[in-house]
This record gives structure tokens, sequence and C-alpha cells, in this order.
């Protein structure tokens, strides 16, 4: 099963819930796709280590072939390719290595090259098989190194994704084709707003999904009242515990010194697994077989 954990906006604590729901399973793989700022690492107290190199493949103009017609800049959605009379610009950092304009041109003129956009990195720790992807300072193709990082995803074994903060390309990239989706909040205006961000997102994808209250107790009813009344389960509720608090700023996961919370992420994944069989047997068979 692959479960993703989003969120609709930073501090809200997937990270928490990534790591100590990993920690409480067996035959577990956890991905740190937050590969602008990834940080399980801190939890789990490990290096990882080199697994490969990650690239995008960018545009290279043969001008002694090119015609100059233009059609690989009309065709371009990101600018990344701008036809002079007698010479062609290339933006490596604008291409998103799609491929059309080498598809489309008339006189062979393009090849492709690779430029370097970041890193996979892999440790083996506590039981479980730790990834996370590191994208090079100053880039800006997330979702293609967060693709990369999920095809390292074994079938049989529970995947555990730490997606992205936001609403953005990066955690689609991160969500989408997921068994499921756990969206984690808080009960504060911003917590609530942005959970509604990420609801939307998530229902447009079509992937089943659930609420954690982090830190329950802040804040006020609201996140609870919307959740019932739009038929959304609430699968958990960490307090806003100065205990828990204190575990994390020392860069301790709660399940290892409170161990009666691994029983508590246990029944949660139990309550998941039936969501997501019910939900698959409401599916009509064609988006079933489309899915897999």
């Amino acid at each position: 099963m692959k479960i993703a954990i989003a969120s609709g906006k930073g501090g809200t604590g997937k990270t928490t819930l990534s790591v100590n729901l990993a920690l409480s399973l067996s035959d577990v793989q956890l991905f740190d796709c937050d590969v602008e700022e990834p940080n399980c690492s801190l939890f789990l107290n490990c290096k990882p280590e080199l697994l490969q190199e990650v690239s995008c493949q960018v545009p290279k103009i043969n001008l002694d072939k090119c015609s100059f017609c233009g059609q690989c800049s009309e065709f371009c959605r990101y600018n990344a390719l701008a036809v002079l009379p007698s010479d062609v610009l290339v933006f490596p950092s604008l291409c998103h290595g799609c491929g059309g304009c080498t598809l489309l041109c008339p006189e062979g003129a393009i090849q492709e090259e690779p430029r370097r956009i970041g890193l996979l990195e892999k440790a083996s720790v506590q039981g479980l098989e730790f990834y996370r992807g590191l994208l090079d300072i100053g880039e800006v193709l997330a979702p293609s190194l967060i693709k990369a990082l999920l095809t390292r995803i074994e079938p049989g074994k529970t995947a555990i994704i730490d997606s992205p903060p936001g609403t953005s390309c990066p955690v689609i990239a991160a969500v989408e084709n997921m068994d499921y989706c756990i969206l984690v909040t808080e009960s504060t205006p911003f917590g609530f707003h942005d959970l509604k961000l990420a609801i939307e997102l998530i229902r447009q994808l079509k992937i089943p999904f659930g609420v954690v209250l982090n830190r329950y107790g802040l804040g006020d009813a609201s996140v609870e009242e919307y959740c019932l009344a739009e038929g959304i389960p609430v699968l958990l509720k960490i307090p806003n515990e100065r205990k828990i608090a204190k575990l994390y700023s020392e860069g301790l996961s709660f399940v290892e010194v409170m161990p009666e919370w691994k029983e508590k992420f246990q029944k949660m994944f139990e309550a998941i697994k039936a969501q997501v069989e019910e939900t698959k047997r409401k599916e009509p068979l064609g988006l079933q077989e489309e899915k897999a």
C-alpha cells in the first residue's frame, strides 16, 4: 500500500507523522519527497548514502542543420527556447525535459544532453528502508526528482511518502497514484484554511483520504466540525503535549519513548486499509483497472 502524507501548509507535522507511522509498522519504505528541504533523517539519526544522480534531458541545437523555423520555441510552454534569425537560445533551467522539441524539429537539428538536477539517497535504519531526494541548489524541477524517487517503491511493501507542503506541482507529483492520502492539520485558522485547499486537491485526484489533527487541543473545534459535516474521517488526534514537543526538539520520534503510540498508529493503519478496500468496492471496474 502507498500512503502519502500531505498538508496545505508547512509546519503542521507531516514529517512527525511520517516517521512515527513508519516506525510503528513492519516491512516499510519511507520516502522523504520534500526534496527542497528533506528532514526525515534528523529523526532517524542516519546519514543516507548516494544512490544515484538524477538528470533532466535538455536540448542541444546543431546550428548547421537548423533552419530557424521557430517550431520548437512555439511548442515549448516553458519558454526554454528562443529562436532568433541566426541563432537559437536555450535556457536549461526552464526546460522540463519533455523531449517535444526534439520530436518536432523538421530538420533533426536537436539532440538532448543530460543536466543534473539532484540526488537520490538511501539508508537502512531501525527496520525500514529510507529514501530521500536532494534537489540541487537553484534548481526548480522538484517534480522530476520526486518522480525519480518514487520509482524506488517496491510492490508488496508499505510505502510512506512524506510529501512537500502546499498544493503545487511537487505535491501533485508526490501524491498522485497513491492508494491513500493522510492530510495533517492543526485546529488553527491558518491550518483550517489550508486544509480545505488540500482537500480540494485530493478530491480532484480522486484519492481516498482522512485527516490527522496534530497539536490537538490548540485552537478550536472548527476542523473537527468541518470533517464531521463533510463525512471526512478523523484518523488520529496527536495532543499538544509538552513531552511530545520536547522529544521533537531533541530529534526523537515519540513512538520510541512512548510505545503506547505504536498501537495507535497501527490501529490507524488498519482503519486506512479498511477505507481503501471500501473505496475499491464502490469504484467501477474500469476505474480500478485504470489505476492498476
